[in-house]
């Protein structure tokens, strides 16, 4: 993927404004305790993340989606492709929804402040 894009910038959780640096303090999803810790701002560019208090609550939103499209590639795949029954379909959309749980907050999160934010080249070579 090209830096300055919005995908690029979901995909690997950067700041959407100089996709420098990334946005959340660890890189571990599984930590249940680090899973949504932000930085505060950007070092590289001085961006402020939570543009506003609960600006993040939006995200839930497009979690909600991001779920949904990952249930709905189970089935697809669990019903035409390996021709599974519906109680093993649920099990596997139950078990992937679980597993996928923190890649889906994070994305989301993502997803949601690009919406609000676009790249800069100025701020990108700003050091």
């Amino acid at each position: 993927m090209l830096k300055g894009t919005k995908l690029y910038s979901i995909f690997t959780g950067t700041c959407p404004v100089c996709q420098n640096e990334s946005m959340y303090t660890s890189h571990n999803l599984y930590n249940p305790s680090k899973t949504q810790e932000m930085n505060e701002r950007c070092s590289h560019c001085d961006t402020k993340y939570k543009i506003e208090p609960s600006f993040f609550y939006g995200s839930m939103y497009v979690s909600y989606g991001v779920g949904v499209a990952i249930a709905i590639a189970t089935f697809v795949l669990g019903y035409y492709v390996l021709d599974l029954s519906r109680w093993n379909i649920f099990i596997a959309i139950t078990l992937i929804s679980i597993i996928s749980l923190p890649m889906v907050i994070r994305v989301s999160r993502n997803i949601w402040i690009n919406i609000f934010m676009d790249y800069d080249k100025t701020k990108d070579k700003k050091r």
